[in-house]
């Protein structure tokens, strides 16, 4: 985990950490110093502009979103209501970090609109497909499967942002993990309801904040939800080892989100078993110290992974294929017949008792063998 900077820690006694505050989000926001939030997750109103009520067709009436935190005299009232939160969140958030909004394609597009031009830089659009979604009772439209989250980091410019690539790799079964997610709403147990009525009527499911903080934030960042709701970022932020700030204008839900987290155990994993960290992060290893360290010795013979192609290893680092010399990655690339390509992917050798054995394994045992010195 990076270590804070003496500034960084004075501006973290200042917030409140793993607290909700009742109030208005602007209000609050206001409040919290500049630069000092890692991640922020925002699930501000859709102002879904619903004018009638919706019948099954059985005539029983839907339980949809008809909360008045959702509504809005028009589409001017709603607009400067985004522009606002949304200025104040780039203001707390830190010059590394980034932010996630979630909404529908009654909003989203214009919550888009307005990040640009609030200098904000779109990072993804990662499409939520809901698995279990409601149906289209009329059969007028399409059934509406989706919600969009968008992304961003805080401006074009901005070089670091945490992204934990290798974690949401082994997430997804060792595949890239892809824009479009296939998770549930929010029923059965996780559900929180009272007195047999949903608590809150678009409570997110914990599987998607999961994976939203396990992706962008590490074990110890503050991460901010000005629309906490019944808690589910706080709640997934404490799992996780995150410190958590949430602003909640509703009494009720702020007493429902409190009890929610307060309700988890600690989590007592150690950060290692938190995340996962991207190669990146890695010391850099050239391939010329795993052979100055004899980890793979002059004259060896390197192979494809299916043997048919074999290189000579050159006391200069460089490989011999037929008449051609170069690094592993220009070879690679030349066997291939590709402009491109990493050789510690595609490279192997043999060990003591013939087993192939990646170049990239033998590079992360030289890792582990000279960590810490």
């Amino acid at each position: 985990m990076r270590q804070r900077a003496p500034l960084e820690d004075l501006e973290t006694r200042r917030l409140p950490l793993n607290e909700i505050i009742q109030g208005s989000c602007l209000e609050v926001l206001q409040t919290l110093p500049a630069r000092s939030i890692d991640l922020i997750f925002a699930d501000p109103p859709y102002n879904l502009q619903l004018q009638n009520e919706l019948l099954r067709p059985n005539q029983t009436a839907v339980d949809g979103v008809d909360d008045a935190w959702d509504q809005f005299a028009d589409f001017s009232e709603y607009d400067r209501f985004t522009e606002q939160w949304l200025a104040e969140c780039r203001r707390v958030l830190k010059d590394d970090g980034t932010i996630w909004v979630i909404g529908s394609y009654h909003n989203i597009f214009r919550v888009g609109s307005i990040m640009m031009n609030l200098g904000y830089w779109i990072l993804n659009d990662v499409i939520w497909h809901k698995t279990n979604p409601m149906p289209n009772f009329h059969g007028t439209r399409f059934q509406n499967a989706t919600e969009t989250m968008i992304w961003a980091k805080k401006s074009s410019g901005q070089k670091r942002y945490t992204f934990n690539y290798q974690a949401m790799k082994h997430f997804n079964d060792d595949k890239q993990m892809q824009n479009v997610w296939f998770i549930p709403l929010c029923t059965g147990a996780e559900r929180i309801k009272v007195n047999g009525k949903k608590a809150h009527s678009t409570q997110k499911p914990e599987a998607l904040l999961y994976r939203i903080i396990l992706a962008s934030s590490n074990p110890g960042d503050i991460v901010l939800d000005p629309f906490f709701g019944s808690g589910t970022t706080g709640a997934v932020a404490k799992k996780l080892q995150r410190d958590y700030i949430g602003i909640e204008a509703a009494p009720e839900y702020v007493a429902i989100a409190r009890a929610r987290i307060a309700a988890i155990p600690p989590t007592l994993a150690a950060d290692t078993h938190l995340v996962t960290r991207s190669k990146r992060d890695a010391p850099r290893v050239s391939f010329g110290q795993l052979i100055e360290s004899h980890y793979i010795a002059v004259g060896q013979t390197l192979c494809s992974k299916d043997r048919s192609v074999t290189a000579t290893v050159k006391a200069d680092s460089q490989l011999l294929w037929q008449d051609q010399r170069g690094s592993i990655h220009r070879i690679a690339a030349m066997v291939q017949n590709r402009p491109a390509f990493n050789g510690w992917e595609y490279w192997y050798c043999e060990d003591a008792a013939g087993n192939l054995v990646s170049i990239d394994e033998l590079r992360e045992r030289y890792r582990r063998d000279h960590r810490g010195g």
